[in-house]
């Protein structure tokens, strides 16, 4: 109701829209369709099989725009910066995603996102100013007040299902960074993505045309509440999650799927004779494909035993008794039964079970509420949360134990939490990547008032808490182990890696690779005078150092060793002087012997003869060497 009487067009057309609806494309007439309706001989435009939505060609100019963003460390929030392997970075998720591109392509198992749902409640990012230069959306995307907080009114856009483009906006949102998130999978990667009925038609249209339709792996229902609240006709209880493959053909479906561990199938095994072999079951020593037939005497009834009918023994007669002798086929636990097949726990082989399309038995929204009840004291910080649960095992069927897991639409880090608990399951070393920006929380909320100003505030504090918890699990675990008198397959839990470094998105700490628009002389000029001294001049040599990392292709993980004047990564990979040089340095440099040596110019202020003697120098010691 908005107080405006209905004009004669409104009642018209919607009319029309109950008679012909095919005819009417976000809620506007497509006058095509109209035409093709009342059965004239039309000719689309562009006939062909495709997704296509207004603003699609421009998100595509804003995704492939380059970025000269960069990632800066925040140690004072992270745990554990220096041990660990776990990123979380704030910051806007395309301009992050960008920045990723050279130090983590080809590097990811798994991708889980967990996207706006278009409700018509929904308030995010889309790349609706498709005129604007790449400064002047990074300028908006970068927008904070006097607390370091992003303005949200200049960043996010309520997308409500009264605007003309609903769906093209949405799409616009989404298409980039499925793009760009492609990009950072490994070839037998694969993506997850939850969705409602609100866009899911067009996702799986829009995934078809980014990963392609022949890498869709399937599409799983996960029940997420018991009951609807009898809201709609059909009320909804469920949600989906989309998966693709990166190459379909480059996943094992051996790989793919629930482990079973031995801890999930030693209920089943026990070791009623005491066997020093361990605990063992008994299975058929039959199979229904041809094989050996003949007859095993039972040595205490003298009973002779044939397979069923159509069934064959798996062992020939030399092997039967063999194995009767080492014990390994028994006549049952009282030796007076068919012969069967002792088989013990230690020797299983491993097996995954396929993860069906119907899931109800792996959380649900009143798990995620008891979840943040138990981290928070209150689950009210954070509405909507996946259950930590419903994504570990959405990690478990897709990944290995040392896999990369992204989530660039990290939330209240629920992502972060399943990995932890996952390595602490498995004893795994998964690393995840989670990006959140710093979208801010309504003063009125109840995560505002618990001192909570912004989202990834929120995400922050719930991985330090899980992984402080997780920890408390573990030791009350080993100090239950140290006091047990069995020692029978007693092995200590490991601790798994429970830290994370934290980044924020950040321009450039270089004047030179900022964007210049190439009408404007003035920024030309000024361009010009960068070179002369191109730090801006709130730039760290920490800074540049992961700048400089990130742009020459290495991850947020390598090794930084600060030497006599310079900066080694990852032993000799690079080499960085940004503070001063002398002889002397240049001589630890030459004795290090680095792949790549980069210089801050303005180092050389004055003293053009060290320069020229430092780049002979290198060239004779076969080391590449270049100056920012």
């Amino acid at each position: 109701m908005d107080g405006f009487s209905r004009t004669p067009k409104e009642e018209r057309l919607q009319t029309l829209a109950r008679l012909i609806p095919e005819a009417f494309t976000e809620g506007k007439v497509d006058w095509e369709k109209l035409k093709a309706a009342l059965g004239e001989d039309i000719n689309f435009a562009n006939e062909r099989y495709v997704l296509n939505w207004a603003g699609k060609s421009d998100a595509f100019r804003i995704m492939q725009l380059p970025s000269s963003a960069t990632l800066i460390p925040v140690r004072e929030v992270s745990v554990d910066f220096d041990q660990t392997n776990n990123i979380f970075i704030e910051g806007e998720n395309m301009e992050t995603l960008k920045i990723l591109q050279k130090s983590y392509f080809g590097k990811v198992k798994m991708i889980y996102i967990d996207p706006p749902y278009n409700t018509g409640n929904d308030s995010f990012i889309y790349p609706d100013r498709f005129a604007e230069s790449r400064e002047e959306y990074l300028r908006r995307i970068g927008d904070i007040d006097e607390d370091g907080t992003m303005i949200r009114e200049s960043l996010f856009h309520k997308n409500s299902k009264e605007n003309g483009q609903y769906h093209s906006n949405w799409l616009n949102m989404m298409m980039p960074r499925l793009y760009l998130a492609k990009s950072l999978l490994r070839d037998d990667g694969v993506i997850f993505v939850s969705i409602d009925d609100n866009e899911v038609h067009n996702l799986r249209l829009l995934m078809n045309e980014v990963f392609g339709e022949e890498n869709f792996i399937g599409t799983i229902i996960w029940k997420k509440k018991t009951n609807g609240n009898n809201m709609g006709l059909i009320p909804s209880v469920h949600d989906y999650v989309i998966s693709f493959s990166k190459n379909i053909h480059k996943i094992k479906e051996s790989d793919f799927g629930f482990l079973l561990t031995k801890e999930h199938i030693k209920k089943s095994y026990s070791n009623p004779d005491n066997d020093p072999r361990g605990p063992w079951t008994t299975t058929d020593l039959s199979a229904n494909h041809k094989g050996p037939h003949f007859g095993i005497t039972n040595p205490l009834t003298k009973e002779v035993h044939f397979p069923a009918n159509g069934r064959y023994w798996v062992f020939n007669e030399k092997e039967v008794q063999k194995r009767i002798s080492e014990g390994r086929i028994i006549f049952g636990k009282t030796g007076k039964t068919k012969p069967v097949q002792k088989v013990f726990l230690k020797e299983r082989e491993l097996k995954r079970l396929k993860a069906e399309s119907w899931w109800d038995k792996h959380g649900m929204n009143e798990d995620a509420t008891a979840e943040l009840n138990i981290i928070f004291d209150t689950a009210k910080v954070f509405v909507h949360a996946k259950p930590s649960i419903f994504i570990k095992k959405l990690i478990e069927i897709s990944t290995s134990p040392n896999d990369i897991i992204l989530d660039f639409f990290a939330g209240s880090g629920t992502t972060a939490h399943a990995v932890m608990q996952l390595n602490r399951e498995d004893s795994g070393s998964r690393q995840y990547i989670c990006v959140q920006m710093a979208e801010p929380c309504k003063p009125e909320s109840e995560a505002y008032k618990a001192g909570y100003r912004t989202i990834a505030d929120i995400a922050m504090e719930r991985i330090r808490r899980a992984g402080q918890q997780i920890r408390q699990e573990i030791e009350v675990d080993r100090e239950k182990q140290r006091r047990q008198l069995d020692l029978e397959d007693r092995t200590e839990p490991e601790m798994p890696d429970l830290g994370f470094k934290v980044f924020r998105l950040s321009e450039s700490n270089f004047k030179q690779w900022r964007a210049v628009d190439g009408t404007n002389r003035q920024e030309w000029e000024q361009q010009m005078m960068d070179f002369i001294n191109p730090v801006t001049p709130n730039a760290t040599a920490v800074n540049m150092v992961y700048e400089l990392l990130l742009k020459n292709g290495k991850d947020l993980n390598s090794t930084i060793e600060d030497k006599n004047g310079y900066t080694l990564v990852n032993s000799t990979e690079m080499a960085l002087v940004l503070e001063k040089i002398t002889p002397e340095i240049i001589d630890g440099l030459l004795a290090a012997k680095p792949d790549k040596v980069i210089v801050l110019d303005k180092l050389f202020e004055g003293n053009d003869q060290l320069k020229t003697n430092t780049a002979l120098q290198m060239k004779d010691a076969g080391i590449p060497f270049r100056t920012i």
